[in-house]
């Protein structure tokens, strides 16, 4: 594709987008598909106009949709909702949990921010809507991405809402319940015998193809707008928490970038004075699965040396061995003074399991993994049960119910009877 977010409308005054900027090296590119610096190939994000961001109230935001458009003055495309890709995701409930937070010794405030409200249940939804918002400007003409389940499903059901074709690249051993949850909406679902790393580079070669030119893969070619639906969960929670940043996060980690995201949001925020920085700053807090932490291993032992692993274990959708954004991460953490643990099955089953106990939340195992590392920095003193804090559920249990299934179940089988009944120990 040769077009420009500018050519399309995008980047103009009605976008505070104004270039592509590469993490590493600072080189700047125009608001084109690209993903990679061609001097040091970094990764690349948008860069924004800062005069233009701080025009933005928070009455023109709350006046906005109750969707994450109720941003689009701070997002790099979709100011005219005309010009959409949406399934309207976003505004989903900041669950207050006292009962969760009073097992583990909070005397502040603890909240939930809950996903699994999004249209098709996962975070995911922010970042493809904008994602495809701005491919749709560039003119690409099919969706597709590599994925470990729930950017499938949402890809999916986002083409299918807009009538363009998608094609879908998962590794074959995905939870069910994701390739049902794809596979439902019609387009193409591609299986693939390897990791999902394996899947990531597949299609980062389809990508440079003639047959794949007019294909938008999100995580690919158009993976910086794509990143920037993430900020949507800072903004968010900031405007359900009163225009207010909580003293500590704690976000779940695949490739690294959702945590990136979230304090790139706080940060904005603070920069055209929509909200005051917490006295002390915030805390970002990662959370991996034990049979895939690259990035918190590399943060235990004090490097930036991010060795890439093959992964194991039930949270398949942190399931990234080579993550991409781990560098920005550790940074992001190391910055703000927090930490990143991680949580073994075990672990993440009791996680989802105390979740859903203490909130009415059905986590997905990405989930589980935030709680219990959430458990653990508690324990170790890393986190301050004393300071307002925000974890992130980034899914729906539904769709990975196999993690707990031998786990749960009735409590009670009787006859229908009130001897029965009485039987049990129901009637006292």
């Amino acid at each position: 594709m040769t077009s420009t977010l500018a050519q399309s409308g995008i980047g103009t005054s009605a976008s505070p987008a104004r270039a592509l900027v590469c993490r590493a090296c600072s080189a700047c590119y125009p608001l084109v598909a690209q993903h990679a610096c061609y001097e040091c190939f970094g990764p690349l994000e948008v860069d924004y106009d800062t005069a233009a961001l701080a025009t933005v109230t928070r009455e023109q935001i709350e006046a906005g949709p109750k969707n994450i458009w109720r941003y689009a003055a701070l997002l790099p495309a979709g100011q005219d909702p005309a010009s959409r890709v949406t399934l309207d995701p976003g505004l989903t409930p900041l669950v207050a949990a006292p009962h969760l937070g009073a097992e583990l010794g909070f005397t502040a405030p603890l909240w939930v921010k809950d996903d699994s409200a999004n249209p098709t249940h996962s975070f995911k939804d922010r970042v493809v809507s904008v994602a495809l918002t701005a491919a749709k400007a560039l003119g690409f003409t099919r969706f597709a991405c590599a994925s470990t389940g729930n950017l499938a499903n949402s890809v999916a059901a986002h083409a299918a809402r807009a009538g363009v074709p998608s094609v879908v690249f998962i590794p074959s051993d995905l939870e069910q319940g994701k390739v049902i949850t794809t596979a439902v909406y019609g387009g193409e679902l591609v299986a693939i015998d390897g990791s999902y790393d394996d899947v990531n580079r597949l299609c980062g070669e389809l990508v440079e193809t003639d047959e794949f030119e007019d294909t938008a893969f999100v995580n690919v070619n158009v993976r910086p707008y794509y990143a920037e639906g993430s900020k949507t969960l800072g903004y968010e929670v900031a405007e359900q928490l009163g225009w207010r940043i909580p003293a500590q996060v704690v976000i779940p980690m695949a490739s690294g970038e959702l945590l990136t995201k979230i304090d790139k949001a706080f940060s904005e925020l603070v920069e055209i004075g929509l909200v005051e920085a917490p006295a002390g700053g915030w805390k970002v807090f990662g959370a991996q699965s034990a049979g895939c932490n690259p990035i918190a291993t590399a943060l235990h032992a004090d490097t930036d040396t991010i060795i890439p692993v093959k992964p194991t274990g039930i949270a398949k959708s942190l399931n990234i061995g080579d993550p991409a954004a781990g560098l920005y991460a550790l940074e992001a953490v190391r910055r703000t003074g927090g930490w990143m643990e991680y949580a073994d099955d075990d672990e993440i089953r009791a996680g989802i399991r105390d979740l859903a106990r203490t909130t009415g939340v059905f986590a997905e195992t990405a989930g589980g993994v935030t709680v219990a590392v959430l458990r653990k920095l508690v324990e170790s003193g890393r986190l301050d049960p004393t300071a307002e804090t925000v974890v992130f559920n980034t899914g729906e249990g539904l769709k990975t119910i196999d993690a707990v299934a031998g786990q749960v179940g009735p409590s009670h089988h009787i006859k229908p009877s009130l001897r029965a009944a009485r039987d049990a120990g129901l009637l006292g």
